[in-house]
């Protein structure tokens, strides 16, 4: 999937508002990664230190994930693990 531009979501919400009355279908749908060894996104955070630590923590290659995929569709709430 393509990820939209705040400008192009706004567009996509607004032409539903402004057609209410047709017969919609519509899904929108969202997913989350959650790594069960606590790893975490490194670039939503940085830390900064005045000195090399010189020291490295090996991680695994490709860690255990768990994927939550999450849509909303007719008033009605999709969810699925994977």
């Amino acid at each position: 999937m393509n990820r939209l531009t705040p400008e192009q979501r706004f567009q996509i919400v607004q032409f539903y508002f402004e057609n209410k009355g047709r017969d919609f279908h519509f899904l929108f749908s969202d997913e989350a990664h959650f790594w069960l060894n606590g790893y975490f996104n490194k670039q939503n955070c940085r830390i900064w230190g005045e000195a090399n630590p010189q020291v490295y923590v090996e991680t695994p290659l490709h860690p255990e994930k768990l994927t939550v995929w999450c849509a909303l569709w007719a008033g009605e709430i999709l969810l699925q693990k994977r």
